[in-house]
């Protein structure tokens, strides 16, 4: 019979594997799922920090880890905002006694939470933001709690950093793609240079703050762009129903 280090073992090793070549959502997903039956709290969730002080809930078991979230964003201060300031993980052990963040824990406690755990989630690149669990009861978590959740922190954040950049990889193949489609258009019906369409196109995305992606998609699905977009450049004088 294995023991309990031999079973975590084998349960990191099946996340590990479960996170390999998955989006960013399946790879949030996976990890709440892990979280809860790794530790064994009520509710989990996965918090993106944006900058260096914007915090978002990016996933959660839970309606109310997301309204638990917005209350450190509101009052600036809790448990997560400070992980992902200057510390790797915080415990709370019972929000009715909780007095570095008081004003928080207060309402944490008039919500039904009484234990939190968050871990910073994190590469040698970036902060990517925190994994949270949290319990009804005090005194839920201790330091073993701790070291798996750094453990699964460790996984996600790896996970969740290739994720992006493959998404973003092809997020950018895709625009260009599609920005060299709406040139093709403005070139076939307005007898445009390459450079004097995608001047059009940088144009009308400035001038009405609208991403030049944006303006390329609706260009290639709609055929239109109006009047003034395409006679900002001398060589096009026609109206604009591209169609």
């Amino acid at each position: 019979m294995g023991t309990e280090r031999d079973r975590y073992a084998e349960e990191f090793a099946e996340l590990a594997l479960a996170l390999h070549d998955v989006t960013v959502e399946e790879t949030v997903e996976k990890v709440l799922e892990f979280t809860l039956k790794a530790i064994g709290c009520d509710f989990a969730g996965v918090i993106f920090v944006h900058g260096k002080h914007h915090i978002e809930t990016a996933a959660a078991t839970d309606p109310i880890v997301a309204k638990l979230d917005a209350m450190q964003m509101e009052l600036g201060e809790g448990p997560d905002v400070s992980v992902i300031a200057d510390r790797l993980s915080v415990i709370v052990s019972d929000t009715h006694a909780e007095s570095r963040w008081p004003t928080w824990a207060a309402r944490v406690y008039d919500a039904g939470i009484r234990s939190l755990l968050s871990v910073r989630m994190y590469t040698d690149e970036e902060t990517i933001g925190t994994l949270n669990a949290y319990s009804r009861k005090p005194d839920a978590f201790d330091v073993d709690d701790q070291a798996v959740a750094h453990v699964l922190a460790r996984h996600a954040a790896v996970a969740l950093g290739n994720a992006r950049k493959v998404e973003n990889l092809w997020l950018a193949v895709d625009a260009r793609k599609r920005i060299g489609q709406a040139q093709g258009i403005l070139m076939e019906r307005f007898d445009l240079t390459a450079d004097q369409a995608f001047a059009v196109l940088l144009r009308y995305s400035q001038d009405n703050n609208v991403k030049l992606r944006v303006v390329a998609d609706r260009l290639v699905e709609t055929r239109e762009l109006p009047m003034s977009a395409v006679r900002s450049t001398p060589e096009a004088d026609a109206a604009g129903d591209l169609s």
